[in-house]
């Protein structure tokens, strides 16, 4: 007889998720195990997940096959983690349907829906170990001009792009464009209808130069700018969020409430303070960082009078770009690469009026003159002190014969426009009747046109 309710005691403590007959009167009222597994968020994701499939499942296919023969009416769950008795790859997706179902038949939140929940998990962890590779889902997928790579980080912290929920990494395959970075579930793939943001900077690399923009709601039709969701000031049906980039009105799920440093307050009004943007502006403000598409002299020229950080800034630039013609036809130069100090800016040595919104940033923190400056100083270094063939093309000054050799990057030169000349600056300025050496070239091509 003790044996007995030992062993009545037994089965009630174990009580099997897939056995839908009622549970002995004696265990009425009393709590049931809280396992302390997952939690209410989970729960609620994996809830709303096994609904969306059991119903577009059930409009495909009619099955009235139960799990039953399984296993599953066994309480093989009691075990430890990992002895299923459902071995198989095609018993344990039967198990998975049949736990499915359950979660939509149980209380919702209720103690036994978290713990069903609990074992589709280790059924999805048990299945994926047994999966064949060639079932797997493709490591790179094409969509709308996306490159989709197939991501293996199990971090839970990643927001889907298209559904706006959580990505959950163990138990979900999720994607992310090598292009503009676009996250999403591997079910929400076929949904996307955002093509990608790079494509846009390859073919239009420009900024919007206003400031914010805006039309008003009314000429958007009270709808989302970018998926056409009805949109209202008041969040009725959904609440208008403006970019402060485009100026337009986005969902929440277009517009997260992302902030980025817009370019048009940084030009005009010379303000870095990071600004409410939707997800497409802020992947293209990110995309269009370091490129540089912005002329100061033809947007802005007052910008030079009021910040002197950038008429610095110009200054080593253009001394950089006279130092160049010096590395190009040096060996040794050539050799060390000196050049390539410049590689994360490249449009440094190519003009001196081009500047990307990154350029702008570390100018105003101040990062780039001090980068700058030693660059220039390792140059002039190099040309001046350590290299004979770079110091043999210096200059004498013709007007005073006088001082050491110059060089047109020198602070207290000047360069003649016509033929390049380098002289003192005091004596270009006090003798600016006639370069020398301008006066030597046309006499001679006047020799050779009277002698031909």
């Amino acid at each position: 007889m003790e044996y007995n309710e030992k062993l009545a005691r037994f089965r009630q403590g174990h009580v099997n998720p897939f056995d839908r007959r009622e549970i002995v009167s004696s265990t009425e009222g009393k709590d049931p195990p809280k396992h302390g597994v997952c939690d209410n968020m989970l729960c609620c994701d994996v809830y709303a997940e096994v609904r969306s499939e059991i119903f577009s499942s059930e409009s495909k296919t009619q099955s009235s096959d139960r799990a039953m023969d399984l296993g599953l009416a066994e309480d093989h769950f009691s075990r430890p983690v990992g002895l299923f008795v459902a071995s198989d790859v095609e018993q344990l997706k039967q198990a998975i349907a049949e736990c499915k179902r359950l979660i939509l038949e149980l209380p919702e939140h209720s103690e036994k829906q978290k713990d069903t929940v609990v074992k589709l998990i280790h059924l999805r962890l048990k299945l994926q170990e047994l999966k064949d590779p060639e079932e797997d889902e493709p490591n790179l997928q094409v969509q709308l001009e996306h490159r989709f790579s197939k991501e293996k980080s199990k971090s839970v912290k990643q927001m889907c792009d298209k559904c706006s929920t959580i990505i959950w990494g163990l138990i979900q395959t999720w994607y992310t464009c090598t292009g503009c970075y676009y996250r999403c579930h591997s079910k929400c793939m076929n949904l996307i209808n955002k093509p990608c943001v790079r494509s846009k900077v390859s073919h239009q690399s420009e900024y919007e130069l206003s400031i914010c923009p805006e039309v008003g709601l009314d000429k958007q039709d009270y709808r989302c700018a970018e998926c056409r969701t009805p949109i209202s000031l008041r969040g009725v049906p959904n609440e208008a969020r403006q970019c402060d980039y485009t100026g337009q009105y986005y969902c929440s799920s277009c517009h997260w409430n992302d902030t980025a440093i817009i370019p048009s307050r940084v030009i005009h009004n010379w303000e870095f303070e990071p600004r409410k943007v939707c997800r497409t502006s802020m992947r293209y403000l990110a995309l269009m960082m370091s490129r540089p598409v912005l002329k100061l002299k033809e947007i802005n020229p007052l910008l030079f009078n009021f910040v002197e950080e950038l008429v610095e800034i110009r200054k080593l630039r253009q001394d950089i770009l006279l130092m160049k013609p010096y590395f190009i036809t040096c060996k040794e130069a050539m050799e060390a690469r000196l050049l390539l100090h410049l590689q994360d800016r490249q449009h440094f040595v190519e003009n001196d009026d081009m500047y990307s919104l990154q350029d702008l940033i570390d100018t105003s923190s101040g990062h780039l003159s001090c980068s700058l400056t030693e660059i220039h100083t390792t140059f002039a270094k190099h040309i001046k002190l350590d290299c004979e063939k770079c110091q043999a093309k210096g200059f004498m000054c013709e007007l005073c014969k006088e001082g050491d050799i110059l060089f047109p990057f020198d602070n207290h030169t000047s360069v003649c426009q016509d033929c390049f000349a380098v002289f003192h600056r005091d004596c270009y300025y006090d003798n600016s009747t006639t370069c020398p050496r301008c006066a030597r070239m046309l006499e001679r091509q006047h020799e050779e046109s009277q002698n031909p």
